[in-house]
């Protein structure tokens, strides 16, 4: 499997990209899994790497999102322990500790060694880790879409429909208690693609998170994006984001200006 991650590369490669490469290798072999598992019969495909391995977003990502949509035999340390295995046999050793003490169950895969063996660490003990998440209790009012994906592997996943993505990327953007500047890098993404998205999982999200409705229409959608925005540190939000980046000219669009166009152009 080592001799198979090192055909992603090519001699042009920064080794930050080497490695984002390898993440998303092992990202797509989890998922391939996934899939074997019949796991998406629990759980749909969201954030950031559900928009890159489905849509062809431009930019990295760290973190496998899923949204739990039916509980019958959901059971994540199980999941896991067939996940691990996976890895296992394909000679990947692997580290998992799952968590499912918390509505968001989670679990870090741990590779150690890896990065020594592809040549991009000095030291056994750096291990590249996969963030895998589940939300068990989403808020309400989200579509699904199935979507077969045909990267090393052919498989087919259930993801959040694009409004459904597009209403958590906006919850994320606006209500985060930090400034992710991916969360704004995709927010470009989705309105360069004309994307309307589901108020009624939006509005839900805020209610859930914040305690209070918004109530938010598409009357008024454009006036809150363009207030929201006014409050985003957008030199942290590029900081956040520029190594996940394939075009660093990309970064540029990152910017109130640029975002306050869009919006103002949002059918």
């Amino acid at each position: 499997m080592i001799e198979v991650i090192k055909q992603q590369f090519n001699p042009q490669m920064s080794d930050a990209e080497k490695v984002n490469r390898t993440r998303e290798f092992l990202q797509i072999m989890a998922l391939k899994n996934l899939a074997n598992q019949d796991a998406f019969a629990n759980m749909a495909f969201v954030g950031g790497t559900a928009l890159r391995v489905l849509f062809d977003l431009r930019r990295f990502s760290e973190d496998l999102d899923f949204s739990l949509v039916d509980s019958t035999g959901y059971d994540f340390a199980k999941t896991m322990a067939k996940m691990q295995r996976h890895f296992e046999l394909n000679n990947l050793p692997v580290e998992c500790n799952p968590k499912t003490g918390k509505t968001v169950h989670s679990t870090f895969i741990k590779f150690p060694g890896l990065l020594k063996e592809l040549g991009l660490g000095a030291f056994e003990a750096q291990k590249l880790a996969i963030k895998l998440e589940v939300d068990t209790n989403p808020p309400k009012g989200w579509q699904t879409a199935n979507t077969t994906i045909n990267k090393t592997y052919i498989f087919s996943v259930t993801h959040f429909d694009l409004p459904s993505l597009f209403a958590t990327k906006l919850h994320a953007c606006f209500f985060r208690k930090y400034t992710k500047g991916r969360d704004f890098y995709d927010l470009v993404w989705y309105l360069g693609k004309k994307v309307k998205p589901n108020l009624e999982l939006l509005n839900n999200a805020i209610v859930q998170t914040e305690s209070k409705p918004l109530d938010i229409t598409d009357a008024t959608l454009k006036d809150f994006m363009l207030e929201r925005i006014g409050s985003v540190d957008f030199a942290a939000a590029i900081k956040d984001v520029h190594r996940f980046v394939i075009d660093e000219n990309e970064l540029h669009l990152i910017n109130p200006q640029t975002l306050e166009s869009m919006i103002s152009a949002m059918p």
